[in-house]
């Protein structure tokens, strides 16, 4: 028996040298691509304006120098790309995303193959980076394995800061099981949305605390609970609160002991000042918000990721339907929470939640023009980009891409955009990314770069 222990262990080592590096911080290689981007007027993520013509290098991943000068590097394999006095901005963030569950409904997701459901992401994946969004946080669904493959270059798509599962209660937001799978058998087989990652039950703050540290041990950047009713699970009514005082402070202290942070789905008040009160970092939705509780955040400094939801995708859910008639009240709450939001300024994210339609996702980009509203075009851009940058780095200890994201600058990641126009002047030149965002660059690397061969210069 002892040998059979020891041969085990020799075997699992030697395997374990063979498994892939899961890091997205491996070794540069030794002769790192270059790219150089001539003739460009940089908005840097951070002003709002843009700069005179500017030469930007980047070598490997990262920005290496940007400069008024003419480049020195005379190097044969440097890709020179002329921008013809043209905007380059930061790659946009989105602050709350969803990638395993865009091109499904919650019936075919619970249904479906798990390798199916990852093809599917995969390919709205590079979608989703072609629309020009180069890193998204994902809030709910088993990513992980999306994410190294994008890391790694197997697939084309976004950098992820995966949540892993949500993690819910009996009957809360995020519970999608069948009438006929109550009772839940207490320490018994799990669930089948639990088993493909896309939530997970727990009802104690000991279960709350098993369920954030699977999260953690998969490469959750971030945690996200569901603290209150929501809009596409089938036995959560808004108004309900869901996690007590006590679990939702479990799941703070295993965050906080990974070196990162929670976030909750909440709309109403209560479930808010709840989640507050437990020291969770970051708000997401709020739409049902009152002017007490959105002072409160304030004065927490507490994180706003905030979605401007309108009345579209009446795809995502029949008409008549108890989903359907919770999301106009959802909508219903949106111009009172960002006029909270802008009253009391509060740090406030941007994304967009989209869910169960590839329709909604080609419009993307058409969310951030909905923000006209109550910001400019500047303010919006800068929270797409810096702005949501700063939100992702709460994830500390936990973040895997610890260089600086959402800016134009020396140090900085090569996630960068051409733009075929100013947006600081026009922001709904976003709204059609196939037609403006003439050049694409992640990590160092063109995924698009659509200029005429007479606007387009290489080695």
């Amino acid at each position: 028996m002892k040998k059979l222990g020891s041969n085990l262990l020799s075997w699992v080592a030697c395997l374990s040298s063979l498994l892939p590096v899961c890091s997205s911080n491996a070794a540069a290689p030794e002769n790192p691509s270059k790219i150089l981007l001539e003739n460009v007027r940089v908005f840097d993520g951070k002003s709002p304006r843009v700069s005179d013509p500017t030469n930007v290098l980047i070598v490997g991943p990262m920005i290496e120098s940007v400069s008024s000068t003419a480049s020195a590097d005379a190097s044969t394999d440097v890709t020179r790309i002329d921008g013809g006095g043209r905007v380059l901005m930061p790659g946009l963030i989105d602050a709350h995303w969803h990638s395993m569950f865009l091109a499904t409904s919650p019936m075919v997701g619970l249904m479906s193959d798990v390798g199916y459901l990852n093809l599917l992401a995969a390919a709205q994946a590079n979608a989703t980076l072609l629309r020009g969004f180069t890193t998204v946080r994902d809030l709910g669904g088993a990513s992980f394995s999306l994410k190294q493959a994008t890391d790694e270059g197997v697939v084309p798509g976004p950098r992820i800061y995966p949540s892993g599962a949500m993690i819910t209660v009996t009957s809360g937001h995020g519970d999608f099981r069948q009438m006929f799978e109550i009772p839940r058998a207490i320490g018994g087989a799990v669930t089948r949305m639990e088993q493909i990652g896309a939530s997970a039950v727990a009802d104690t703050p000991d279960e709350v605390r098993i369920r954030v540290r699977e999260q953690l041990m998969q490469g959750a950047t971030q945690i996200k609970l569901t603290a209150g009713g929501g809009v596409a699970s089938p036995h959560s009514p808004l108004d309900v609160s869901t996690f007590t005082l006590s679990e939702l402070r479990a799941a703070v202290e295993a965050a906080e002991n990974w070196g990162t942070y929670v976030t909750v789905h909440a709309y109403t008040p209560r479930a808010i000042r709840t989640a507050l009160e437990a020291g969770v970092k970051c708000i997401e939705h709020g739409h049902l918000i009152d002017d007490a509780t959105a002072k409160l955040m304030a004065e927490k400094q507490v994180w706003w990721s905030l979605q401007p939801f309108a009345d579209d995708g009446s795809e995502q859910f029949p008409a008549g339907s108890p989903q359907a008639e919770k999301k106009k009240e959802v909508v219903a709450g949106t111009q009172r929470a960002y006029a909270l939001a802008r009253k009391y300024k509060i740090k406030t994210a941007w994304g967009t939640d989209i869910l169960f339609s590839t329709v909604l996702a080609k419009a993307q980009n058409a969310w951030l023009s909905r923000l006209v509203q109550w910001y400019t075009p500047a303010e919006i851009l800068i929270m797409a980009t810096s702005g949501n940058a700063q939100l992702l780095a709460m994830s500390g200890a936990r973040n895997p891409y610890p260089g600086k994201l959402g800016v134009v600058e020396e140090g900085a990641y090569g996630d960068l955009l051409l733009v075929n126009g100013n947006p600081l002047e026009d922001i709904h030149l976003m709204d059609d990314p196939a037609k403006n965002l003439l050049v694409i660059i992640k990590n160092g690397a063109v995924a698009k770069n659509s200029l005429t061969p007479a606007n387009r210069m290489s080695p």
